[in-house]
């Protein structure tokens, strides 16, 4: 499993990845969301301010990459024309995705049924101790 940020350190990139945990007080594992493929994820806020981040980012299967550093981020904000614009829509998009996952604390069928629904295609690559969680 690849770690792509981890709670405690600053995100050195933004990029596509699959699900977003952390740990709860009692140390265990809780996942987020998960984020299917052909999808931009980032943990924006963190990554702009060059903060620690809370949670971790994990891609769970075999994935190409395409990852930004906080340095080519803004060249690309100074070399296009309108690139704020483009990372805005980029950014409402992550947020988004992230606030239509099924909320920690509904019950676990209906966490699953809205997994099912939202990544049909995920069900057979994820294991199900990470939809669990």
């Amino acid at each position: 499993m690849i770690i792509f940020s981890e709670a405690g350190k600053i995100p050195k990139y933004i990029g596509c990845v699959f699900r977003c945990c952390y740990y709860n007080n009692k140390g265990e594992e809780i996942t987020n969301y998960f984020i299917d493929e052909y999808s931009f994820f980032s943990d924006q806020q963190k990554f702009d301010a060059q903060a620690a981040a809370t949670d971790y980012i994990q891609a769970i299967t075999d994935c190409k990459l395409l990852a930004f550093t906080k340095k080519d981020w803004d060249a690309l904000s100074n070399t296009i024309v309108d690139w704020d614009r483009i990372a805005a829509k980029i950014t409402q998009k992550c947020l988004t995705d992230a606030m239509d996952s099924p909320l920690v604390s509904e019950d676990g069928s209906t966490r699953y049924l809205s997994f099912l629904e939202k990544y049909p295609m995920l069900i057979n690559r994820v294991p199900l101790s990470l939809v669990a969680s």
